[in-house]
């Protein structure tokens, strides 16, 4: 971990005056199951731009979750991760795919996290396909296409978490997710009101790279994740961007629309 990074944590630490969690591997607290979830993918300004579909099984203790945006412009975002949880969550593979009108910078990124070999398939500014591939040591903690998750499983005393990530700019380089909880926010279903965490992550790009970041106007928006806790922690929604130096969108359950059935009856 950088000296920077380090110090980040410290001072967090003595702001939230909790405990930091180490950057490692996140114990299992909530093992992963069979879920599928209906998402919506919007503007801050509430203009729906994507239907979100959440599609996550396990087999014995290796998950595949694989989290899809179709867009109404024909854009596509697929993200498939396969993680074990044997005890303590730990990447296997991940790729990504983004094309279409709403990524300007279209790629496939393939990370097998045992090998350490990292794959992007991406278009140059002459829209020529190039293909990089590199062998990257990949610390246990790297967290691409499981944050969701991992954010269910973090502890409720403690205050700040560091995970790593590979980024596509389109080279890959390997980054921070610095994540630090920003208090709780009430919401109300039908007549019950309930709570849920907010967390705020934040990219550490480190090195001189990351120094020059905010005064080039390159430094990643953060993201903000609210997660309901309790016995079975669940993701209600996000504000952040789809990829690097993306618009800010909002990624929201979405609730069943029966009236289309109905009227055809």
């Amino acid at each position: 971990m950088n000296r920077h990074v380090r110090l980040t944590l410290v001072l967090l630490a003595g702001h939230f005056g909790a405990p930091v969690l180490p950057a490692e591997t996140l114990a299992v607290r909530h093992p992963e199951g069979v879920v599928r979830g209906f998402l919506l993918l919007r503007s801050l300004d509430g203009d729906i731009l994507a239907n979100g579909d959440l599609i996550q099984f396990s087999k014995r203790d290796r998950v595949t979750s694989r989290l899809v945006f179709r867009f109404k412009d024909g854009s596509l975002s697929d993200e498939t991760a396969v993680f074990s949880e044997r005890g303590r969550f730990r990447l296997l593979t991940d790729r990504l795919i983004q094309r279409g009108p709403s990524f300007p910078r279209p790629m496939e990124v393939s990370i097998d996290a045992g090998s350490g070999r990292v794959t992007v398939r991406h278009r140059d500014g002459k829209g020529k396909e190039r293909t990089i591939e590199e062998r990257m040591e990949l610390p246990s903690d790297v967290a691409n296409g499981m944050v969701l998750t991992l954010l269910k499983n973090i502890p409720p005393g403690v205050s700040s978490t560091t995970v790593s990530m590979v980024a596509a700019t389109p080279r890959p380089r390997l980054v921070k997710l610095v994540i630090t909880r920003a208090g709780e926010e009430a919401f109300s279903v039908g007549l019950a009101s309930h709570k849920t965490a907010r967390f705020d992550v934040k990219v550490e790009i480190g090195g001189l790279a990351g120094l020059l970041a905010p005064l080039l106007g390159r430094q990643p928006h953060d993201t903000s994740v609210w997660i309901l806790g309790g016995e079975a922690p669940a993701f209600m929604k996000s504000e952040g961007p789809l990829y690097q130096g993306g618009p800010v969108w909002r990624i929201e359950l979405a609730a069943p629309d029966y009236s289309r059935g109905s009227a055809r009856r």
